[in-house]
């Protein structure tokens, strides 16, 4: 990591820092944030990840105020919001949930919206809302039975993991892969890029 550019990732997401390590970046620090994520009345899903993900990289911002440290760092948050129609799927917590969104999502297309946004060293505050069609397969009650047994859709958006076992569900996806684990990685990247961070920096030590 160049000491000269620090990351903060406002998430505790493994799969944030993955995508982020893939594209050789490594975050100098997370910081989860613990917001209330209930969407409002009517909300959209879209202006939910960009709601959602704009005040967690502020509370990151607001936390690291005053530091010595950490000034000048770039923040970047990210929300993943699954939707059938307006309708949002929540984070599955609780195995009657994730049964409830598999059903639903069964045989049927859905949309991942995922909110990027990066607060720059200098204050700026930059946001991106990526969109991606998915289509799961009609799922057997066997099939379903056993994706709950497995567990790996605790905490997860629509209660599902597209880079585990659900990616055998996938008939047709849209748009951005990574978008659907949970960080559009070309316009994460992008998005860095376009306010000075050497994304490329660490690939150059070979």
């Amino acid at each position: 990591m160049d000491p000269t550019q620090k990351l903060i990732l406002a998430s505790g997401s493994p799969r944030r820092v993955d995508l982020l390590m893939q594209a050789g970046i490594e975050p100098a620090r997370l910081m989860p944030m613990d917001l209330d994520e209930t969407p409002k009345k009517a909300e959209h899903p879209r202006s939910l990840a960009r709601r959602l993900s704009t005040e967690k990289a502020r509370a990151a911002h607001d936390a690291v105020k005053g530091d010595f440290y950490w000034d000048g760092s770039y923040i970047l948050a990210a929300d993943t919001v699954v939707a059938v129609g307006r309708r949002i799927l929540p984070k599955a917590e609780f195995i009657e949930e994730a049964a409830s969104c598999l059903h639903l999502l069964s045989g049927r297309g859905h949309w991942v919206f995922t909110g990027i946004c990066l607060i720059t060293p200098d204050g700026a505050v930059r946001h991106k809302v990526i969109e991606t069609k998915v289509r799961f397969k009609r799922l057997s009650a066997a099939e379903i039975e056993a994706y709950l047994a497995s567990g790996e859709w605790r905490g997860k958006a629509g209660a599902y993991a597209v880079q585990g076992l659900a990616g055998c569900f996938v008939q047709k996806l849209v748009g951005s892969y990574t978008n659907v684990v949970g960080l559009p990685l070309f316009e994460a990247t992008q998005l860095l890029a376009g306010e000075g961070f050497d994304v490329q920096a660490a690939w150059k030590e070979g």
